[in-house]
């Protein structure tokens, strides 16, 4: 890799890439929003609960998966006191739940993204009906198949105030965050997870129904080990990446991290070829079947903790201060943000909700000082837009108030 990071990321300079315009209808607090985006800073002020966050949240559903907050899909719809007490009715179908969509600039193209949930009902054997609802995702109007085709045309990363917590919790969350780098990379990785969590679940209700069939269950295991394997495999290489570009590029202010990842299949690709992973990944599997009855853990790669360390002071980041934990998140997101300009040739968007909150003066400054010289667009929330006076003559102001923004202004529309 070459080490000349400033001179590789002026490549990508006139690539740039991100959200122009961004449509939101019924979506938690708005009706209607249009929002008109620049390539750069946009910098979203407000009150508490005036809604800043759903737009932070509403550009993460341009992506794969379930947006930033991990939300239902149910959960997302705006709520008016017509529809609160709204009981569902399987002949009055409202086609559509809630809608988003945005204009994408990657390089030189443009590209139209639409998503939206559309709420159906199918009859069950009790001759009732249930109603479920699903994602659909557009693509220059095209409905497309896999959600891991977005990860074509835009990517992105947040930083939300839940998170300050991830290291001092379960695995689970920090497992999610590793999975969100790796969709950057690898398209498919997301797809693989969930088929992998549809594929598990079946699995636990079987062994729990007491429906010892064991050609299903073998069937459902093979499946799962070949999966598990390809998303531990997915995972080591993401970690290898950051891990190599993060020894060649140490960040000058935030601290430097190293990687690691504690989990059985992972750890078996260390020594043994794929193949073989998998059939150990098999057996590993048809042997915890009685786990499953006692209520006890099976191990694989749904258990797989992300380790995160304090490089300088070779300490786990749950060891660390909250301030350091929250130094350690920002080297993360900045070593993917530049990893993946070089790699993939355009950079993600960064979603920073609230992130300057807790941030002493210097490395508030800092932080907005890597988003300028990353050239990104970056979409930060904060109650106060005084904290972004160097951004003044570079980033674009908006004013959430009363579900709708009151204030766009943009200092300086192009970033030389």
């Amino acid at each position: 890799m070459d080490t000349n990071l400033a001179y590789n990321l002026v490549d990508f300079e006139r690539e740039k890439s991100g959200v122009t315009r961004l449509t939101l209808t019924d979506f938690r607090n708005y009706q209607f929003l249009r929002i008109n985006a620049a390539l750069a800073p946009i910098i979203i002020t407000g009150e508490n609960g005036s809604g800043k966050t759903n737009i932070l949240e509403a550009v993460s559903f341009l992506t794969p998966g379930r947006g930033l907050r991990g939300a239902r899909l149910a959960d997302i719809k705006r709520i008016t006191p017509e529809n609160l007490n709204d009981e569902y009715q399987p002949t009055v179908i409202a086609p559509v739940s809630w809608a988003i969509s945005a204009e994408v600039q990657n390089g030189g193209d443009i590209i139209e993204i639409g998503t939206a949930v559309e709420r159906s009902a199918r009859e069950t054997e009790e001759d009732d009906y249930r109603s479920f609802e699903r994602r659909i995702v557009k693509i220059n109007g095209n409905k497309i198949s896999s959600q891991a085709e977005l990860g074509k045309y835009i990517s992105a990363i947040w930083l939300t105030p839940q998170m300050d917590r991830l290291f001092r919790g379960g695995s689970q969350p920090r497992r999610s965050f590793l999975d969100r780098l790796v969709y950057a990379f690898d398209m498919e990785h997301a797809k693989r997870t969930a088929n992998f969590e549809h594929l598990y679940k079946e699995w636990y209700r079987l062994l729990k129904e007491g429906k010892n069939d064991n050609h299903w269950l073998s069937t459902l295991e093979e499946n799962m080990a070949g999966l598990g394997v390809a998303i531990a495999a997915a995972r080591r290489e993401q970690i290898a990446k950051l891990n190599t570009f993060i020894e060649h590029e140490p960040d000058d202010v935030f601290p430097s991290v190293k990687l690691e990842l504690d989990g059985s299949i992972e750890k078996l690709l260390d020594t043994l070829p794929a193949v073989e992973a998998e059939d150990r990944y098999r057996q590993m599997l048809a042997k915890q079947r009685r786990n499953i009855l006692y209520n006890d853990s099976v191990d694989g790669v749904n258990r797989t903790d992300f380790k995160v360390y304090y490089r300088r002071k070779g300490m786990p980041a749950e060891l660390c201060s909250t301030g350091e934990q929250k130094s350690l998140l920002i080297s993360i997101i900045l070593a993917q943000s530049k990893c993946q300009t070089l790699h993939k040739g355009f950079a993600p968007v960064l979603l920073l909700d609230e992130v300057v909150a807790h941030l002493d003066d210097v490395k508030r400054e800092a932080l907005l000082e890597k988003v300028r010289e990353l050239n990104v667009q970056a979409w930060i929330t904060s109650t106060n837009p005084e904290l972004f006076n160097s951004l003044k003559n570079e980033a674009q102001f908006m004013e959430v108030r009363n579900n709708n923004i009151i204030s766009a202004i943009m200092m300086l529309c192009i970033i030389i």
